[in-house]
């Protein structure tokens, strides 16, 4: 049977984005309706688009369970997105979110859920890593440095979770709407809304994760960089003064390694000529820092003109660091081509910092909402 507003409202929504998951599906759906039995519970299935038979497995299978079918026909922010749109959805007290791959066990649902309904928790994640839990499959040595790495970087946020990027979680709906400033990307929701919301009192149980029963994985190097991507925005919000100046730091730095090498290398036709080409690198750093910036965090930039506004600091950068080198080598007794690097590539970073102040091009813990919510 489909669902309306007009049915009971159900004590568990089960929320379970897809891509092409078909095969799966009758699965999945029998043995949530096994583990809830007895509750008063909704699958709602939200389909980015999917190329295989999703609408009409999803249409037979609400002939028996309580399942309705949501279909993104214009997704937006991956998975992250499907499963938000999922939440907005949801009539549940209790918000469970899994993969529809048969990875994560239907099964353990009522252990989930049971710290959020015993009060001990406020957030519940199944873990393969905390005392109990397991993987199907014997990672290699890559795989593991990988995954310690990820979750070393999700610490701040997620504390001494053992398996923040889990996609198998629960948490009551009142404590989802107290999230604020949602900016999905990629696959980490649970991380997402463990920094957004606030979390005080996560809690894990352990799980047994499976190997994929059929279809193909959905995870690439390309949602590897969405998490970095991901985890700089949250460091934005979580240390609004402190992170964007690191941030500055690091391309800066960067920036300045590729332009001692142009510098160098130019030395013979004087230091002005190695400072004027050395820069030119040094801005190609930054223009890669530029591509990556206006592409993860456009939609709460100040100026909407942001490739102009980096032309004319860019600009201004080269013009500081030639003069300033111009400069030195005519008025400083002897200067040592160390020296008048530092100096002329000091000056520029001056003009760099005061000028990506004057266009906004910081982006302070992400504190303006979207445009479509303003």
């Amino acid at each position: 049977m489909d669902l309306d507003k007009t049915a009971e409202a159900p004590e568990v929504s089960v929320i379970v984005p897809t891509i092409d998951e078909a095969e799966n599906l009758p699965t999945l759906v029998e043995r949530i309706a096994s583990a809830l039995a007895g509750r008063r519970f909704e699958v709602l299935i939200v389909d980015d688009n999917s190329r295989d038979r999703t609408p009409e497995v999803c249409a037979a299978l609400a002939r028996t369970f309580p399942l309705k079918l949501l279909v993104r026909l214009k997704p937006a922010n991956g998975l992250s997105g499907a499963i938000l749109h999922g939440m907005a959805q949801a009539r549940g007290d209790i918000l469970c979110v899994m993969d529809a791959d048969l990875q994560h066990p239907p099964e353990e649902l009522p252990e989930l859920m049971a710290p959020l309904l015993n009060g001990t928790a406020d957030f519940v994640i199944g873990s393969r890593y905390a005392a109990g839990g397991s993987t199907e499959t014997r990672w290699g040595f890559l795989r593991k440095i990988n995954s310690t790495v990820a979750t070393l970087l999700a610490r701040p946020f997620a504390g001494r979770v053992t398996d923040p990027m889990s996609g198998f979680f629960a948490l009551k709906r009142q404590t989802y709407l107290g999230a604020r400033n949602l900016t999905p990307l990629g696959y980490k929701i649970a991380l997402e809304l463990m920094c957004k919301i606030g979390v005080s009192r996560p809690a894990e149980i352990p799980i047994h994760f499976g190997i994929r029963s059929k279809g193909e994985s959905k995870l690439s190097l390309k949602e590897q960089f969405h998490y970095l991507e991901h985890l700089s925005r949250l460091y934005d919000f979580k240390f609004p003064r402190t992170s964007p100046v690191v941030k500055f730091l690091i391309a800066t730095g960067l920036g300045w390694l590729a332009g001692y090498g142009g510098y160098l290398g130019l030395l013979n036709q004087g230091p002005v000529v190695g400072v004027f080409v050395g820069y030119i690198a040094a801005l190609l750093v930054g223009a890669f820092f530029q591509a990556r910036y206006i592409k993860t965090q456009r939609e709460f930039m100040a100026r909407q003109t942001p490739w102009l506004d980096f032309a004319i600091i860019s600009a201004a950068e080269w013009a500081a660091a030639t003069a300033t080198a111009f400069w030195g080598e005519r008025r400083l007794w002897w200067p040592e081509n160390g020296e008048l690097f530092v100096l002329a590539f000091g000056a520029a970073t001056l003009v760099r910092y005061v000028l990506r102040k004057e266009f906004l091009q910081d982006i302070r813990g992400l504190r303006r909402s979207p445009r479509d919510e303003r």
